[in-house]
């Protein structure tokens, strides 16, 4: 198991906690990260707190408009870190994060979170997703040494991030149910206690809905919480499987589309929470089978064939289907037994599939708790046309080797 974070604190004083933590630990050499925006927010307050304080700090402020976790901002960040060792602080959101936290893993160096928004669950967690030749993975790093939230940070950052964080956390419900099929049909790692303890937060956010959506600072506390208790699953199991499923792999491509296009970023939660309603109405189609009905399916889908899944691919990733086929092995090479045994498994196990299906929520009823929260619930809110909202809904379960409801979908024939 990963260390947690020695410390964390949500409250009106996290500046003053920072400072005192790094005085304790004789956290003399640091060096903060953010942007233009995370800076104004609270960085130059922190920085402003260290400085007085005697310590020796370095930073790094980003003022291009749009920041992204990949190759080139890394390299930045490592280039004005310096030679000599130093704990990193990252002051921001999920980015910021986990730029800080590869960098300063690889450089064998603590970081301490800072957050300026409760927009993700990645905080406290262990991977950081990165764009990596224009493909997003998750890459194995490590959680923060601690983390000082402030509170009022949190309640007033805009309320698009807001959302975006309830949307992250919303997402668990289709996840967890992803999950447990997984470990039914694909023989999937799996802990029961760990699924438990996500829904638990997730059902934090949703009896606080209301109050996230209008930014009070009880209610983005314990999204905060809640984002926090997700990032320490992913922690405790080693991997992000109690976090995400189709609906993150979804959103995956859409922002993986959207980078290669040169088009403006979209929120991370904001797009799961509109694919995890995507996800919730396959949830609802499953749900109205019957066996005899899916007996029928599964007789008249034919599997396709390896030729046909990668031309398929090759058609959804272009330059990057090299890399997605092989992280797709496992799936485009069953031999004809295995689709075979696999079917046979889906039928032997359709009432206990229809159980995991019955544990999310309808996809109408997931929609009018993002719109409570003050999220996109469509594609089209999000910017994109209904071309590039199937692209991603068809093609993104290609990007992990995991059993979601995409996959199910796939081998029943559904659209």
């Amino acid at each position: 198991m990963a260390y947690r974070p020695q410390a964390v604190t949500i409250d009106d004083r996290a500046v003053e906690h920072l400072v005192e933590f790094c005085r304790a630990h004789d956290l003399a050499r640091l060096f903060l990260v953010a942007d233009k925006h995370t800076f104004a927010a609270q960085g130059e307050m922190v920085a402003r707190a260290l400085r007085d304080a005697g310590f020796d700090l370095k930073q790094i402020v980003f003022t291009n408009d749009e920041v992204i976790a990949d190759a080139a901002h890394i390299f930045d960040v490592l280039l004005a870190a310096g030679g000599e060792p130093r704990t990193y602080i990252a002051v921001g959101s999920g980015t910021l994060t986990d730029i800080t936290r590869f960098a300063s893993h690889r450089t064998h160096s603590h970081f301490i979170s800072v957050p300026t928004a409760p927009s993700v669950d990645g905080f406290a967690s262990i991977g950081a997703p990165l764009i990596i030749h224009g493909v997003k993975v998750s890459v194995y790093c490590q959680a923060p040494y601690a983390i000082f939230a402030d509170i009022n940070t949190l309640a007033h950052a805009p309320q698009a991030m807001i959302a975006a964080g309830f949307g992250d956390m919303l997402g668990k419900l289709t996840s967890i149910a992803d999950w447990r099929l997984g470990r039914l049909l694909w023989h999937e790692p799996y802990d029961e206690a760990i699924a438990q303890r996500t829904l638990d937060a997730v059902q934090i956010c949703i009896d606080n809905v209301d109050g996230i959506g209008r930014g009070e600072p009880l209610a983005i506390s314990r999204l905060f919480d809640a984002l926090l208790e997700s990032g320490y699953c992913m922690l405790d199991f080693g991997e992000s499987r109690p976090a995400s499923g189709a609906e993150h792999h979804t959103s995956h491509y859409w922002e993986m589309k959207l980078l290669r296009e040169g088009r403006p970023a979209i929120l991370h939660g904001a797009k799961v929470g509109v694919a995890t309603v995507m996800v919730a109405h396959l949830y609802d189609q499953v749900r109205a089978l019957s066996r005899e009905q899916v007996a029928d399916l599964l007789e008249a889908t034919a599997w396709p064939t390896r030729d046909e899944e990668i031309a398929a691919i090759r058609a959804a990733y272009g330059e990057l289907a090299d890399g997605i086929i092989a992280d797709h092995k496992a799936f485009l090479e069953m031999t004809p037994a295995q689709v075979d045994a696999l079917k046979r498994s889906i039928l032997a196990h359709w009432q206990d599939i229809q159980a995991i299906a019955a544990q999310v929520p309808p996809a109408a009823t997931v929609a009018d708790l993002l719109r409570r929260a003050g999220g996109p619930t469509s594609a089209a809110e999000l910017g994109l046309d209904d071309a590039e909202r199937d692209l991603g809904f068809n093609n993104g379960h290609y990007l992990r080797n995991r059993f979601t409801a995409r996959k199910l979908a796939k081998v029943l024939g559904l659209a």
